[in-house]
């Protein structure tokens, strides 16, 4: 079991992915300047860790650009920027992502995004290659190295930029994927491996087969879990919770939100629906661990539910299994920041992961 306190973060909906009542568009709640930028404001108020700044296309606002303006907004929360692998040359996105992690006084992380570039699908295999060989170059030149690269997809032979980042390093890379191409691509290029929600015992054997993989690869990884949080002061205020945000949900609208990422036939989306089939009929697949937010969204499609002890219990059973750190998201997520935040992270032990 680990014995460190894990990190734990929050998500700022830069997405369009902020709902009152699930699938039920709010225009109050899209994806805006203002409305994105309170709830990372709010999220360091109430003391996260870090917290994710996910990257979309035809869905919300530039996560790269929004990171530039937060980052002199907040003064101690760390940064998880979501940075798509091929849409920009891996010297100017080194660049880039180091004037970043200086306007942020060094509290820049970075989640490497693999999915298909907007209007140019690749199959599995030289995606994941393109991914790797992106990795490989921004970890370099972030490390301050020159680099003297032949690839599929990048050649390059160039001197670090004279901006580095605070520490002289490369940002922690965090990373997901279940696919065979994904999870090797983890083990010998990042520093995080992301998980979806699952059952204890499921995310326990992930664990383990991805550290035996990088492993073999002469490396060590953390783990983090990203999941959705529904907690309320009693269990029975939580199943309401769950009940109330689906209550206006047309499965169409849901299956129609679900088909419109860019991920939404990926084997980690495969899993999530597979999660949501076996649960039982109020959609909990094991105690505490809901699924009903998976009928209107791809990706992450569960959520921790329960009273704060309940939760807090989650939490350290998936410690237990080999978690190191908590990316939690809530609908809507202004609200459901400041919940999680007064009833489980004012009394629960966590820092970050890597120290500016």
């Amino acid at each position: 079991m680990n014995t460190a306190p894990p990190e734990i973060a929050w998500f700022s909906a830069l997405c369009d992915d902020d709902y009152e009542f699930l699938g039920v568009p709010d225009p109050t709640l899209t994806s805006t300047w203002e409305h994105c930028a309170a709830i990372v404001t709010a999220a360091e108020r109430n003391s996260f860790d870090n917290v994710l700044l996910p990257s979309g296309y035809a869905l919300g606002i530039d996560a790269t650009a929004f990171a530039a303006g937060i980052a002199r907004r907040t003064n101690r929360i760390n940064l998880l920027l979501a940075v798509r692998m091929g849409e920009l040359w891996p010297p100017q996105l080194a660049r880039q992502l180091a004037t970043i992690d200086r306007m942020a006084a060094g509290r820049l992380t970075i989640n490497i995004i693999s999915s298909d570039l907007p209007g140019a699908p690749l199959p599995s295999a030289p995606r994941y290659q393109r991914t790797r060989e992106y990795m490989t170059v921004l970890r370099t030149l972030l490390d301050g190295q020159p680099v003297d690269f032949e690839g599929e997809f990048v050649a390059v032979q160039l001197d670090p930029p004279r901006i580095g980042t605070v520490s002289g390093r490369c940002p922690p890379f965090y990373f997901g994927g279940f696919s065979d191409d994904a999870k090797h691509t983890a083990a010998v290029a990042a520093d995080v491996f992301l998980t979806w929600p699952d059952t204890v015992a499921g995310v326990a054997a992930t664990i383990s087969e991805m550290r035996e993989r990088a492993a073999a690869a002469g490396r060590e990884l953390k783990f983090g879990l990203r999941s959705h949080v529904i907690v309320r002061s009693t269990n029975a205020k939580a199943m309401e919770a769950t009940r109330r945000l689906v209550s206006q949900l047309d499965d169409d609208a849901g299956a129609a939100i679900r088909s419109r990422a860019l991920d939404s036939a990926s084997v980690g989306v495969q899993r999530q629906a597979a999660l949501r089939a076996g649960a039982d009929d109020d959609g909990f697949a094991e105690d505490g661990l809901w699924t009903g937010i998976g009928r209107a969204r791809s990706g992450a499609g569960a959520a921790i539910v329960g009273d704060p002890d309940e939760v807090a219990a989650k939490l350290d059973a998936y410690r237990a299994a080999g978690i190191d750190a908590f990316i939690l998201s809530g609908y809507p997520h202004l609200a459901e920041c400041d919940l999680f935040g007064r009833l489980v992270l004012q009394t629960m032990p966590h820092r970050p992961l890597w120290q500016p």
